[in-house]
């Protein structure tokens, strides 16, 4: 395995570095302030993100997830996924590669008609609006997609849609303009063939945003909504693919997806490892500074030890995404959505330990950073589903 960056990714991520110092940092405390007098309720955009969005434009820093918009690899795009992981608010919204947008623009990028892609792709990637995806329900367990009971039903030239869904990201932002909607189209199907995707306009009739619910207390700018569809009434040529292909276009847009998300948990704990550090060194207790502590010394090298294996495990996915294909990676691809959150979970909550009482303010990222990694065990599958994937094919290579 060559996980050397091509010469295109090596001048993006020192592109991106600096970008990251010379504006995305300076821009936290300006963001974080102008939603605190906005209010805790308000989900307006702060003005820095559009400053960010433009000067990120500018510099050439714009939608590089996508291979074939962004001309990089997967192995090509994860450092940079990284990156933009110390500051999981502002850098990859900034770029125009946060979730999401990033996975609704892959499925349409692969699965959209040239109607469906001029309609909602090109806005996307062009950043003027953003867009939700409605899978998760909150009256099944829903880590079981065959379980998903929102219908979606043929009536003549229409769809017509109702269910309850929740932790729907991005539905309170007053960009989002479209959902893509999981459903069940035939109930009497094969389970992986009774769901669809369709493109619901967010304001179509009868879509209602019921609440935004906050995360281990944060209400993110975005939210993650309860969302209810009553009778919504759609055009068919709103339907992704084709009835039943739900399920595909869900496992095809989580291979690099979950590369994604893995990379900017690891530059999460990155951030927090190096807060730690310095903390270490600065606070003196008992005659010394923290760092001189053996059991400050073992959290940090601990933290550098998870760090590490966890990194390895999602480069070595992202290659085998770009040699092999996705399919080929499945079972790397269950193994790290559940190594890299955990890694950044263990990481930033010993970094919160050495902050003391300053760890748990707002004063530092790390509350909000340990709440962002906390929730990835949970959405985009739990662990124990992951888990489980993992064991079965196990299991079936030694029998």
């Amino acid at each position: 395995m060559d996980f050397a960056l091509s010469p295109l990714a090596q001048g993006r991520l020192a592109e991106l570095h600096e970008f990251m110092d010379a504006h995305v940092y300076p821009a936290e405390p300006v963001y974080q302030r102008w939603r605190a007098e906005a209010g805790h309720g308000s989900h307006d955009v702060p003005p820095v993100v559009e400053d960010l969005k433009a000067e990120a434009r500018r510099r050439g820093l714009w939608n590089l997830f996508l291979p074939d918009v962004g001309g990089l690899s997967v192995s090509d795009y994860a450092p940079l996924a990284e990156l933009t992981g110390r500051s999981p608010v502002l850098a990859p919204q900034a770029l125009n590669c946060s979730a999401p947008d990033t996975g609704n623009m892959e499925v349409l990028h692969m699965f959209g008609t040239p109607e469906q892609r001029s309609r909602w792709l090109e806005p996307l990637l062009d950043g003027r609006i953003r867009s939700s995806f409605a899978m998760t329900e909150p009256d099944v367990a829903s880590s079981d997609a065959a379980n998903i009971a929102t219908s979606i039903v043929r009536d003549g030239g229409d769809y017509v849609i109702n269910g309850r869904k929740w932790w729907i990201s991005g539905a309170a932002d007053p960009r989002c303009a479209v959902f893509i909607v999981m459903g069940r189209t035939d109930p009497d199907a094969p389970p992986h063939r009774r769901q669809s995707m369709i493109l619901v306009p967010r304001d179509t009739p009868g879509v209602e945003v019921v609440r935004a619910l906050p995360v281990f207390g944060y209400q993110d700018q975005e939210g993650h909504c309860e969302v209810r569809f009553t009778d919504v009434r759609v055009p068919a040529g709103s339907l992704i693919a084709g009835e039943g292909d739900g399920y595909m276009i869900a496992q095809a847009r989580l291979g690099p997806g979950r590369v994604h998300h893995c990379m900017r948990a690891i530059g999460m704990a990155e951030r927090a490892l190096e807060l730690m550090v310095r903390r270490a060194a600065e606070r003196v207790a008992f005659g010394g500074p923290l760092s001189g502590q053996g059991v400050v010394q073992q959290q940090i090298a601990e933290s550098r030890l998870a760090i590490e294996q966890a990194r390895l495990l999602v480069l070595k996915t992202a290659w085998l995404i770009d040699t092999h294909g996705a399919k080929a990676a499945r079972t790397e691809i269950a193994a790290i959505k559940v190594a890299a959150p955990r890694a950044a979970v263990e990481v930033i909550d010993r970094a919160i330990q050495v902050h003391g009482g300053a760890g748990v303010s707002d004063d530092v990222p790390l509350a909000l950073m340990y709440a962002h990694a906390r929730a990835m065990r949970i959405f985009d599958g739990p662990d124990e589903v992951h888990l489980r994937s993992l064991a079965r094919r196990e299991i079936a290579r030694h029998a």
